[in-house]
């Protein structure tokens, strides 16, 4: 899912869900976000008030983002479906027979990709996918 901005994608999220409620004919990219929101019953009540449009979601005031977390899910299952970088897949085979509970184990998995996240922008350079890879195979 490639978004240009914070709002664009928020939007995303709120109209997949918007239209699930209405009943309205999804696109493909709706369907793989409303995946993620049903996976997440704590998060409709933000998704029903188009004020968390404009939202701030601070780590240290004590409040998930919504937005972060369903977003991080949907990265890991692009990563999985293309195989991005290669051997993704692999272990997130290797890792379901290990953990049992796709969610949790895609939890694990957002949990290495965040760290890989927060690396980058710490360094100011891209995400190394190798070392995201790395520790990935450091679960197996």
């Amino acid at each position: 899912m490639i978004v240009q901005d914070r709002d664009t994608s928020r939007r995303v999220f709120v109209q997949a869900w918007a239209k699930s409620r209405t009943g309205e004919i999804l696109t493909a990219l709706e369907k793989l976000v409303l995946a993620v929101i049903l996976e997440h019953p704590e998060y409709h009540v933000w998704l029903d008030n188009k004020s968390v449009l404009q939202q701030e979601f601070s780590p240290d005031a004590g409040v998930d983002n919504p937005f972060l977390h369903m977003g991080m899910h949907i990265a890991v299952r692009e990563q999985i479906s293309t195989d991005r970088p290669p051997g993704t897949r692999s272990c997130y085979q290797i890792l379901l027979g290990k953990y049992q509970d796709e969610h949790k184990l895609q939890h694990t998995m957002m949990e290495c990709l965040g760290q890989c996240l927060w690396q980058a922008q710490t360094n100011r350079t891209l995400p190394d996918e190798m070392a995201y890879l790395e520790s990935l195979r450091k679960l197996v």
